[in-house]
């Protein structure tokens, strides 16, 4: 089976400094894949280099048997890479409503957009029940969940999340963590950035442990749980 996402010695610069140093996974329709690592081991610089925003100085990336190498960003969501990328990037003074048919520019149909936002309001029923006031009112977990509701909106195929706990309480963490888990239970395919190695693992068919740049360990998401440098390094065990 042709994985859904082949990504193969990506390389990534900024200048004369190399972001990625040449890594190669695959993510497979319906899985969840994780990417684990310490800051600044080059996890964001990859899904902003899937979806287009920065250009790879060499290597493949291949998302449903098509190369993305000279593939625009705004081609790429139409071909259904979707990302909601670390930070959020809400638009503030738009109503939230208004925010989620943004993610869904691209599209024409006008019933299936209406019954997508109505699913968004389903993952996520505070966004219903504030639809008509300004995302920037929302808190950062809310603003998340808009975000992720944003990015589903165009349809995705695959769905890329950048820390998407970041910032956030534990409760609104765990809020966010049990989405994720929904919509893999509903088939959405996932590429997971993540600072809290012990959520994403649990969720995540497959790890990659990132570490300046390049892959250094993979496995299954229960592998990488039960290994013993991983549980030293990121999930804080002696």
């Amino acid at each position: 089976m042709t994985a859904l996402l082949e990504v193969e010695d990506l390389r990534v610069a900024y200048g004369k400094i190399e972001a990625v140093k040449g890594i190669s996974f695959k993510v497979d329709a319906g899985q969840v894949v994780t990417l684990i690592g310490t800051n600044g081991a080059g996890k964001t610089t990859t899904l902003r280099t899937l979806s287009g925003l920065l250009k790879p100085v060499g290597g493949q990336i291949k998302f449903d048997g098509k190369s993305l190498k000279k593939t625009p960003a705004h081609e790429i969501v139409s071909l259904g890479l979707a990302h909601s990328p670390e930070g959020r990037h809400i638009f503030p003074r738009m109503t939230i409503e208004d925010n989620l048919r943004l993610g869904a520019f691209l599209r024409s149909d006008k019933a299936g957009i209406e019954k997508d936002i109505q699913r968004a309001y389903e993952l996520f029923p505070i966004l219903g029940e504030r639809r008509k006031q300004a995302a920037g009112t929302l808190s950062g977990g809310e603003q998340q969940m808009l975000a992720m509701g944003r990015a589903l909106m165009s349809k995705p195929k695959l769905l890329m999340l950048d820390e998407p706990s970041m910032g956030l309480s534990p409760i609104m963490m765990q809020k966010i963590m049990a989405t994720i888990a929904e919509l893999k239970s509903q088939g959405t395919t996932i590429l997971l950035v993540e600072q809290n190695a012990q959520a994403a693992l649990s969720l995540a068919d497959h790890g990659h442990v990132m570490e300046v740049g390049s892959i250094v360990l993979s496995g299954t998401g229960r592998d990488l749980l039960h290994d013993e440098s991983v549980r030293k390094a990121y999930l804080g065990e002696d």
